[in-house]
């Protein structure tokens, strides 16, 4: 049997359960597909590999994908769009950027993505702009109906000076925009998609979100967000993907190496260095660090799913058996105890599953 098979017979072992959108009631499975790197984030993935890459997850009961017009263009809403054909899932696509046709020869990589689609995002949060960015992804997509839009990219992290600008263009038109198609049955939620804290509690004082898609700001590395975010989230119905689960892909492997990224860039020394004493106490306990880190995020009770990109049959095998991966609990105490991670965080009950043979 090959590595891909064995991987993927040790993920089934695990039903994926599904929990629910506590403002609407969508039931998403806990472990969902995050649809970047089928858009070429930083490297070409060819359509065989992101076709087998979506029908792997979905015979696993992975039935809830993400994507962004962002992701390379289009090219991502368009390969899930095909992959999905005959299908049933939950799709979440994104709002705030608009394609715009571009002439002339494109450069080999744009905004990290390796995507020959001819188009430029451009930002726009405003009432038609919404509405013209979901229609657009309802034709990339193939579909007549998406049941998530989230605001992409909103916050001060993204925008700088000209944070104040974008959000007023959001709360001016781009929210009303999207409880029109809410009220209409367009949708079924809204929320939005950040890697930041603040801009999601600046949001919530307009009023809820059905889901804020949280990316990379709770992780095994990083648990910031339980200080106000979560508890906020908890209290007023809001559910949390978590998106990034593995930080950039620090925490994928067995501990970073030479180029390891970190929100999208060279992460810093100081970075490497926690990951890598993460990294060791996972090895002390025989317990691969992405399996650690995919399974902390879904301990906390705000978080309904997680979205780890995938960009092959292979990757999608390996994450299951993450997800299924039996972790024993002197692992969490041990990292709480090194100071490794926060004495509060809530981590996963210990499982014992058992092997099952052909």
């Amino acid at each position: 049997m090959g590595a891909d098979a064995a991987h993927l017979r040790a993920g089934r072992n695990r039903v994926i359960a599904t929990r629910r959108l506590p403002g609407c009631g969508l039931q998403l499975p806990e472990l969902g597909i995050g649809t970047a790197p089928l858009g070429n984030l930083y490297r070409s993935v060819s359509d065989a590999d992101a076709a087998a890459a979506i029908a792997t997850a979905l015979d696993a009961g992975m039935r809830y994908a993400d994507t962004a017009p962002y992701y390379g263009f289009g090219l991502a809403e368009k390969r899930l769009g095909a992959g999905l054909a005959g299908h049933s899932a939950i799709v979440s696509t994104k709002v705030g950027r608009l394609l715009e046709p571009l002439e002339g020869p494109l450069a080999a990589e744009r905004h990290g993505f390796r995507s020959a689609e001819p188009f430029e995002p451009v930002y726009d949060y405003s009432y038609d702009g919404v509405l013209r960015s979901h229609e657009a992804s309802l034709a990339r997509l193939g579909v007549d109906r998406i049941d998530v839009l989230l605001v992409h990219d909103i916050g001060r992290t993204t925008h700088g000076d000209r944070h104040a600008e974008r959000m007023a263009q959001l709360t001016g038109g781009g929210l009303r925009a999207l409880e029109r198609l809410r009220g209409e049955g367009a949708i079924t939620a809204f929320g939005i998609g950040v890697n930041e804290c603040e801009v999601a509690l600046e949001l919530l004082d307009h009023g809820p979100l059905d889901l804020i898609l949280l990316a990379g700001r709770y992780t095994l590395l990083e648990q910031g967000a339980m200080d106000v975010l979560l508890p906020r989230c908890t209290a007023m119905g809001t559910g949390i993907v978590i998106g990034g689960p593995y930080n950039s892909g620090i925490l994928a492997g067995q501990g970073p190496g030479p180029n390891a990224r970190y929100n999208y860039e060279a992460a810093p020394d100081p970075v490497v260095a926690k990951a890598r004493a993460i990294a060791a106490v996972c090895a002390r306990h025989d317990v691969a660090l992405g399996a650690a880190a995919l399974q902390f995020v879904l301990a906390h009770p705000a978080v309904v799913s997680v979205v780890p990109g995938l960009a092959s049959a292979g990757e999608v095998a390996e994450t299951l058996a993450r997800y299924a991966a039996g972790i024993p609990a002197r692992l969490w105490a041990e990292l709480k105890q090194e100071g490794l991670l926060r004495a509060d965080a809530p981590v996963p009950p210990e499982t014992k599953l058992e092997v099952r043979t052909a």
